[in-house]
């Protein structure tokens, strides 16, 4: 399978969505109840009828206390993940677009390469219980602000803070800022 074909992609989490659903004995309607993603749409994603968003991934892999990329796992025991190469995934309005640089769902860590746009600003769901965010900024200059009190970072600044908190990412320049994310959750 093609990392980059879209509708591979769409297929593969919806494999995975019922795959781990079904072993935790749960229905399209606990899922929902749990997630607040509706029942339909939670059934066309199982059946790759629709890319869901980043935001509705999230509310799903916190409702299964799951990494989000454990939703994209190809059980594959090497990963090679080049910039700018396979798997993106946008938020609603596309000023942040996500990168996975690990797809293992074993693990309690991920990593992805982040893009947030020129005069921009991200507001990301809040992570998971217990998740801590590291942060390294590879080219721009962001403010990330952590239950309300901002930090600036440069190039090759790195940051570290618990992700199920309320933050968010701006980038005031005219330049897209590029981000190496680590998430180690908690779970």
């Amino acid at each position: 399978m093609e990392a980059d074909d879209p509708k591979q992609v769409v297929l593969q989490v919806g494999a995975v969505l019922k795959k781990l659903r079904k072993e935790r004995n749960m229905s399209l309607g606990d899922l929902a109840e749990l997630s607040g993603v509706s029942k339909l749409t939670l059934g066309n994603i199982e059946r790759g009828e629709t890319n869901p968003t980043l935001g509705m991934l999230w509310k799903i892999s916190k409702s299964l206390s799951i990494p989000l990329m454990a939703l994209f796992s190809t059980g594959n025991s090497v990963s090679l993940s080049r910039a700018g190469e396979g798997l993106r995934i946008a938020g609603d309005d596309k000023t942040w677009v996500v990168e996975p640089i690990f797809q293992n769902a074993s693990d309690e860590i991920e990593m992805c390469r982040a893009y947030l746009q020129p005069n921009s600003t991200y507001y990301p769901e809040q992570h998971h219980f217990n998740t801590t965010e590291i942060v390294t900024v590879m080219s721009g200059g962001i403010t990330i602000t952590v239950n309300d009190e901002p930090y600036h970072l440069n190039p090759y600044d790195s940051i570290s803070f618990r992700a199920d908190k309320k933050h968010s990412y701006t980038n005031q320049s005219d330049d897209v800022v590029v981000l190496h994310i680590i998430l180690k959750y908690g779970i």
